[in-house]
């Protein structure tokens, strides 16, 4: 059987691969890009130096900056609007996952109008929006090279999955530079969602030689380098790393989809407002203990591939080693749980079948080595508060 790749246009990867944006915009024959980041990349100076970079080429880029953590369908309207208006032939996103996914978003809905909800998933959307550039600024989503968007209908407090060729950039610029000011949090919940990303297109149902490699060379990244470039963010070995292992994590699961901690950590985020990287890292020690017996070589490689199981341990060695580190490495990297980020128990409980069905319906668990059952998602969630 074989397997379809797909893949940005053009990939600039390592030391200021950003300052090539001119050169990439020629490339595609555009001339006039809107840039759609937050306003943290504009208060660190990210924005101002691409548009110098650009200006320095006779090329004028405005900035759209109210994109949010976490996107909702009114969030990205005014960008919408923005793009819609201003006669612009392709979008640069600058940014971790939020800004980038936001801009997918604004690509396609710039281009073709609609709402967000007709895009969602399990429609496939196989048009072409304004060109999209993506610039990531964290190691972790791997947006930059993946065919999805997530968006948060706030009306129903569900994050949709949003997926297809269509919301892949046509140019993805690696430059892991740009990760050097993140805050030790950040670097912490988007690494462990770079190595979720990895894990999960390892051990998912559609996983086929090409993302096997691309997977096992992210783990193999991002196993060893995480915690130091959480303890010294200025770590530049650790920093690129990290950024190389998330862009082959997002070609992994880009190509092999995620499974269960994924479905199960989108609604956590809508309903409790948790960041993505931090539910997926409360989910994942859990989701891989109740996933293992049906994966079991799999995640065995994934223990061998991170650096904490040796070659000749045994397969069930390995697994066991593998979820000490897991659980280890939240506790290193400060990962708290539902309720030391704030989270009412009663609360959590009440929406737990809500949430189970939410993360059924987007389709990632069926991915998963053991399909569970809404009663299985329904004890897992229960069992973070043990």
């Amino acid at each position: 059987m074989s397997t379809q790749v797909i893949l940005p246009r053009i990939m600039q990867v390592g030391e200021n691969a950003s300052l090539e944006i001119p050169n990439i915009l020629a490339s595609l024959g555009c001339q006039k890009p809107l840039i759609i980041t937050d306003k943290m990349m504009v208060q660190l100076g990210y924005a101002s130096r691409i548009q110098e970079t650009l200006s320095a080429e006779q090329i004028s880029a405005d900035v759209f900056d109210d994109t949010v953590p976490e996107p909702t369908v009114a969030s990205i309207q005014a960008g919408v609007e923005k793009a819609r208006t201003g006669d612009y032939d392709c979008i640069i996103a600058l940014g971790g996952g939020s800004p980038i996914d936001s801009a997918k978003a604004i690509a396609i809905l710039a281009k073709f109008g609609g709402e967000m909800k007709d895009y969602r998933f399990p429609r496939m959307v196989t048009e072409q929006g304004l060109p999209l550039i993506a610039i990531p600024t964290t190691a972790g989503t791997g947006s930059e090279v993946t065919r999805f968007t997530i968006i948060t209908d706030e009306t129903s407090d569900e994050k949709m999955l949003c997926v297809g060729i269509g919301f892949m950039p046509v140019a993805a610029l690696v430059d892991y530079k740009l990760t050097t000011s993140l805050p030790a949090r950040v670097t912490a919940d988007t690494g462990i969602d770079a190595l979720t990303h990895a894990i999960e297109a390892y051990v998912s149902k559609k996983a086929s030689p090409y993302s096997d490699s691309q997977a096992l060379a992210a783990i193999k990244l991002i196993g060893p380098n995480l915690r130091k470039a959480y303890h010294n963010g200025e770590d530049k070995d650790a920093r690129e790393a990290m950024m190389l292992g998330s862009t082959l994590a997002g070609v992994a699961f880009s190509n092999a989809s995620v499974a269960l901690v994924h479905g199960m950590s989108r609604p956590i985020g809508a309903f409790f407002h948790v960041p993505h990287g931090l539910s997926n890292a409360m989910l994942l020690p859990s989701v891989t203990a109740y996933s293992i017996p049906a994966a079991s070589a799999r995640y065995a490689d994934c223990a061998r591939a991170m650096g904490v199981a040796a070659e000749q341990d045994s397969d069930d060695v390995a697994n066991q080693k593998l979820l000490t580190e897991l659980k280890a490495l939240n506790e290193e990297l400060s990962v708290p749980t539902p309720e030391q980020f704030g989270i009412n128990r009663e609360q959590f409980f009440d929406v737990c079948q809500t949430m189970a069905e939410q993360a059924l319906a987007s389709g990632s668990p069926g991915n998963n080595p053991v399909v569970p059952s809404i009663d299985d998602m329904v004890s897992i969630y229960q069992g973070l508060w043990d």
